[in-house]
This record gives C-alpha cells, sequence and structure tokens, in this order.
C-alpha cells in the first residue's frame, strides 16, 4: 500500500529549518492563545453546563519524529472510561452518542481544537501540517502503510491539507485513510508559505460556513 507517486526526501526534509514558518507559528500561536483566553470563559461555562468532567482534555498524540506530546483541546464529549478493545484505535463515529450537544457545536465550528494555540507556542505543533493522531491510531496505520512514517518528518498541524479537502473525522476505512495520508505527504513536499496561507483561508473559510465535515 505504498504510496509510490510521492516521493520524499525524510532526511532533508526532518533538518530542514524553515524561519518564515517558525516566525508564522510564533505570531498566530500568540494571536490565537489571545482569542483562547477571550473565549474560554463562555466555552468553559458551555461545557459545564453540558458535562460532568474538566474543561480541558489532554490526550498523548504523536508529533515531530514521533515524539509524544500532550495535545490539548476543548472536552466535547462524556467522561467514561474506555471500553474498546485495545487491538483497535478508539475514533469517534458520526453521531456518536458520547458526545453533548455543546459538544457538537464546538467540533463543528472547530473551536474545540482552539486550545491547541498553546502546542504551537510550545513547540509540539505549527499552524499547518499533518494532524496528529492519538498513538494508538498511529500504531495502526503504521501497520498499513509503509509510508504512514513519512508524517513524522514535520510538526503536526492545527490544520492541513487534508483537514482543509473535507477529510475529517475518525475513521478505520483504508481507502479514506490512504487519501488523507496521500494529503500530508503531499503537503509536507510541496509546502510553502502560499500554501499555508490558503490553507488558513479554506480553514477560516469551513468554519464560518459550518462546512468542516466534522463528527
Amino acid at each position: 500500500m505504498e504510496i509510490n507517486s510521492i516521493s520524499i526526501d525524510y532526511a532533508r526534509i526532518y533538518h530542514e529549518k524553515l524561519i518564515w514558518k517558525q516566525a508564522f507559528d510564533l505570531l498566530f500561536g500568540m494571536v490565537g492563545t489571545f482569542i483562547l483566553l477571550l473565549l474560554y470563559p463562555f466555552i468553559a461555562l458551555g461545557i459545564k453546563l453540558s458535562s460532568n468532567g474538566p474543561v480541558i482534555f489532554k490526550q498523548e498524540r504523536s508529533g515531530f519524529d514521533g515524539r509524544i506530546f500532550d495535545c490539548y483541546k476543548f472536552r466535547t464529549m462524556h467522561c467514561s472510561k474506555d471500553e474498546k478493545s485495545v487491538k483497535n484505535p478508539d475514533i469517534t463515529q458520526k453521531n456518536d452518542s458520547r458526545i453533548f450537544t455543546f459538544g457538537q457545536f464546538l467540533r463543528k465550528t472547530n473551536l474545540d481544537e482552539i486550545p491547541q494555540f498553546i502546542n504551537v507556542l510550545k513547540g509540539d505543533m505549527s499552524l499547518v501540517g499533518p494532524r496528529p493522531y492519538p498513538i494508538r491510531e498511529n500504531s495502526y496505520w503504521n501497520t498499513m502503510f509503509p509510508d504512514f512514517y513519512k508524517r513524522f518528518s514535520v510538526k503536526p498541524g492545527l490544520t492541513g491539507l487534508a483537514q482543509a479537502s473535507g477529510l475529517r473525522g475518525g475513521t478505520l476505512n483504508i481507502e479514506d485513510m490512504r487519501e488523507r495520508l496521500k494529503c500530508d505527504l503531499t503537503y509536507i513536499k510541496k509546502r510553502s508559505f502560499v500554501m499555508d496561507v490558503k490553507l488558513i483561508f479554506l480553514t477560516i473559510k469551513s468554519m464560518l460556513t459550518l462546512n468542516t465535515h466534522a463528527h
């Protein structure tokens, strides 16, 4: 299942330092964190009125070079023990009963991911890049696609080519993931300042039109 059509010089990209991207992340990381501080009281109230549990959800995910970090999100699901099989990833399905009503709104508008601006400032993530998957999902897809590891040659992003193309939400479908991986590897190979600006614009547009394909 290797994606032979997208050739990537992993070593070169891994060691590449893009000053414009670092400056971009720092600037918008600060702007995003300021927006987070403004919205936090209102979103926190909505979450607390909807479900018992913490406002912020932390989950270990794999980033650059496969390094594990705590990824932050506003909690959108009721707190419960993971009773899923340890063999397969615990993904969120469409119309998942674990998601409370206000959480559905947060997911639909992408507001649940605003706390990840803190991850950007910490250096765990970039503004644009392949989305970081939970550790179990990474392990699962690593066994399916020989090229999957190439995603770790860059920092994961708040948004990316796959997300801007409507490829979002949990999936265990091989063909769906193949398309997402193609998008990720295409971005890694062709990333540029202009491309990042375009993907940010498309992401903001999808948020404003509630066309995020989230579930």
